[in-house]
């Protein structure tokens, strides 16, 4: 983790952080996050568009390591198990555990980003429907398969989040739990079929 911290883009997020935290996101301009972090504005348009892809600039990694995890699952594997083991590959990108609670607080108090991040999570649901397309299954089942997937991992994210974990170690476990409780819901909404 140290060395996100120390490379230039870990330092602008970080600064960031802070100041949102501080100041508020609006009142937050791009200058005030570079001279926070001891970098100059050009350097801080060398990583983000903006001021808002601070916090959503992991999603990209995000979606480019599911990718790859969904082409490293074996053959033959269900859509939905495919994703559970591409996502349990997902804490090799994560930011720092404290960097994901204070994240997640800045975004559930300013309603365009909480906007921002369900268009992120957008794309990445598409480029995750598009890998298992490219693996043989129909439309249909990578649709549905991407859509219960990525509730699971939200909800196993929240809890880990705000758990405190400090590592990741223990996130396919999780990951594997949380599945158990989607699922769940899920049979507890099908209709049983009619007696004979």
């Amino acid at each position: 983790m140290a060395r996100w911290e120390g490379n230039a883009r870990g330092r602008l997020e970080q600064a960031a952080l802070a100041l949102f935290e501080e100041q508020g996101y609006d009142r937050t301009t791009v200058a005030q996050i570079a001279q926070r972090a001891n970098l100059t504005e050009r350097s801080f348009y060398r990583w983000f568009t903006d001021k808002r892809e601070v916090l959503f600039g992991g999603a990209q990694e995000l979606g480019e390591q599911l990718v790859t995890a969904i082409g490293d699952v074996p053959e033959g594997t269900g859509a939905l198990r495919t994703l559970l083991a591409a996502f349990a590959t997902a804490p090799r990108v994560f930011r720092p555990h404290e960097f994901l609670l204070r994240r997640a607080a800045v975004i559930a108090a300013n309603p365009p980003l909480q906007e921002r991040e369900l268009i992120k999570m957008a794309t990445v649901s598409e480029e995750i429907t598009a890998a298992l397309l490219s693996r043989g299954f129909d439309r249909a089942t990578a649709r549905l398969a991407t859509d219960i997937g990525l509730a699971v991992l939200r909800v196993t994210t929240e809890r880990w989040v705000t758990e405190e974990h400090t590592d990741f170690a223990g996130f396919g476990e999780a990951l594997t739990a949380g599945a158990a409780e989607v699922l769940a819901v899920v049979a507890d909404g099908v209709p049983s079929a009619p007696a004979s």
